[in-house]
């Protein structure tokens, strides 16, 4: 029995609701669900806060929150659009903090790998529960005194689909709930279908109790000394303490659609994963569905809504960042995007980089930590061509700002929210309860040396093996040497739920006779030459490596040809129409020793960061690629 189950509680109805002397702001408590009720209950005397509020995502309660926000100075209007707005946070809160975030388990080997000794782990961080209640105490109880608590019931996927899943948030912070019913379906159809069931529980709080100890600024309370963010998978919950910023704050992101979502599929038996989810329909009208995982700076969204360079192709977008997956009865992976909107890096999107992003947030969206020009709109590091010359710039941190001055106009990581029904090229079905149907899974990482601009695994074990090599530059500035390339298995490398040998063994053991199991691809679109030039054009061109990818989920096998690393397009199968200066052989050369070194430094990292849960199917499969280079000629 739970903490919150071992409480009773009384709802007294006195002149207005009450739970103990604590008012409802809005909405009907005795019209929760049972469950619903007691953790409600059992966080209103933890937090102590002034209030409740229920939310029921209409547009009557965004319209009373934003005016709420505006009056206090947090949000700004965005004049140039229709019902855009901009939020500048505390500078000491603006990004996801991986440091701060932990897995909690009894069994410390069920969150995290068995490291070799010495070495400092990097796929997910373990805290006992003893540890973590001593921190959470230090915390949660008071922490929202004198504000108000809202309760966010919100639905991950269609409401009521059999691949979506049911979360309530509890929150102290109203720019939160208005992200939130962005991001994900906050509607009370959610108590509905929820009923007497089980759910995701999501506690919130900015840290910041009234009377405030520490000064506020930007009108954005926060409490960056004493940030935590905690995973209890087990117990299918999620404290969040500290921060406003989104990745830290809407808890139905990376919290729960991956971390705890991750441990939730391992159990039943799906997939929830760091991928977009595009439709391409073909010249012959024949529509494709793959998804695609690449970690942060490869270019993801933009794949999610490209514009494809080559007549007759058509892209659609069901979703750019996480999806769920699930095999049918008939042994078909239907995969569905559990949000409803994107959050999406803002600067170097522009009309070139992303046009369809670009179109997705001229209305009804939240700009958080970009700057601002003089006649309402928004401005970033990519927009300089399309900002009028001379116009005056605020940037992030309020201050004036013009090309040259030192600094950003925008914090680096400086987002966009806005509703994904806005996209352009949204996909029909991208609310489908179904899902839709999954051709091809594609990994990728930016790689300036060695690795091809596409490649095929063998096998579905060895396509798991590409995923958990997952590798990319670590920063923009990096030299074009191939240095400075960090990990990234499955692009999950931050939001692993559990043992990440585990979750390989939990891919490989997906494959199944009667399934109809996706094909496995890695892309490349950073190579450079000896000069540091990209040998690939990408952007809309791209689709030119998605159209061979989806002749090979076709069968056609003349268009390939085997090689160490899986199978490469033959010369000349891939469509560079239209195209001049294309180095074929250089942009799928294999060098040998570049890839012996890679093969072997793979290695080294899965015996240091994963040892003995790495399945043993994964150091069998590096060992027979090192054997292939070895005997390739020089």
């Amino acid at each position: 029995m739970s903490e919150e189950e071992e409480l009773v509680y009384e709802v007294h109805e006195i002149v207005v609701q009450k739970i103990g002397h604590v008012p409802v702001a809005k909405g009907d408590f005795n019209h929760l669900p049972r469950k619903v009720k007691t953790f409600v209950a059992h966080c209103v005397q933890l937090c102590k806060p002034r209030g409740i509020y229920i939310c029921d995502g209409d547009q009557a309660e965004a319209d009373e929150i934003i005016h709420k926000l505006l009056e206090r100075g947090t949000l700004t209007r965005l004049t140039k659009y229709q019902n855009n707005y901009l939020c500048r946070t505390d500078p000491a809160d603006v990004a996801r903090v991986e440091s701060k975030t932990f897995i909690v388990t009894e069994n410390k080997y069920d969150s995290v790998p068995h490291v070799r000794e010495g070495v400092s782990g990097t796929l997910g961080a373990w805290l006992s529960p003893e540890d973590t209640k001593e921190e959470l105490d230090q915390r949660f109880p008071g922490c929202m005194a004198g504000r108000m608590m809202y309760i966010i019931p919100f639905s991950m996927g269609p409401v009521g689909s059999p691949l979506s899943k049911i979360g309530v948030q509890v929150t102290d912070s109203n720019y939160v709930l208005l992200c939130m019913r962005t991001m994900t379906r906050v509607t009370p159809r959610v108590w509905e279908v929820l009923g007497d069931s089980d759910f995701v529980k999501c506690i919130h709080s900015l840290g910041c109790p009234r009377p405030v100890q520490r000064r506020v600024k930007n009108h954005w309370p926060c409490n960056p000394e004493k940030v935590m963010i905690v995973h209890f998978p087990e117990q299918r919950k999620i404290k969040s303490f500290g921060s406003g910023y989104g990745g830290n704050s809407l808890l139905g992101k990376k919290c729960f659609a991956l971390r705890i979502a991750s441990v939730i599929a391992r159990d039943e038996g799906w997939m929830a994963e760091h991928m977009l989810i595009m439709s391409i329909t073909t010249p012959k009208n024949k529509e494709f569905f793959v998804a695609a995982a690449f970690p942060s700076a490869c270019g993801k969204t933009n794949l999610a809504m490209l514009n494809p360079s080559l007549p007759g192709f058509r892209i659609q977008c069901v979703g750019d960042d996480i999806a769920w997956m699930k095999f049918d009865d008939s042994g078909v992976l239907h995969g569905i995007n559990p949000e409803a909107g994107f959050f999406g890096v803002a600067p170097g999107t522009n009309m070139k980089t992303n046009p369809n992003a670009m179109l997705s947030f001229q209305a009804n969206s939240i700009f958080t930590n970009v700057a601002e020009t003089a006649d309402g709109g928004y401005f970033w590091e990519g927009l300089e061509d399309e900002t009028p010359k001379g116009i005056g710039i605020i940037d992030w941190l309020g201050n004036p700002w013009h090309p040259g001055c030192v600094g950003k106009a925008a914090h680096p990581n400086s987002r966009f929210t806005a509703p994904a029904s806005q996209c352009p090229i949204i996909h029909p079905k991208w609310e489908d309860p179904k899902g839709v149907p999954i051709s091809a899974l594609i990994f990728g990482g930016r790689r300036p040396v060695g690795v091809p601009l596409v490649f095929e695994s063998k096998s579905w074990a060895h396509g798991v093996l590409i995923g958990a090599c997952v590798k990319s530059e670590a920063t923009a500035a990096a030299e074009h040497q191939g240095k400075n390339i960090m990990h990234d298995p499955m692009a999950m490398r931050p939001f692993m739920g559990y043992n990440f040998g585990h979750y390989l063994q939990h891919w490989l053991d997906l494959e199944k006779p009667d399934r109809q199991m996706p094909k496995i691809f890695h892309v490349n679109w950073f190579r450079v030459d000896s000069k540091g030039q990209f040998l690939w054009p990408g952007f809309g061109d791209n689709i030119r490596v998605l159209d061979w990818i989806l002749r090979r989920c076709e069968g056609d096998n003349s268009i390939a040809e085997e090689t160490p690393i899986g199978y490469v397009p033959k010369k000349g199968t891939i469509d560079l129409s239209g195209l001049e200066g294309i180095n074929e052989d250089e942009l799928f050369s294999l060098p040998k020793h570049y890839w012996l070194d890679d093969t072997r430094e793979s290695k080294r990292f899965l015996e240091d960061q994963v040892g003995i849960d790495t399945p043993s199917i994964i150091f069998k499969l590096l060992d027979e690629q090192e054997e292939a280079f070895n005997k390739c000629p020089e």
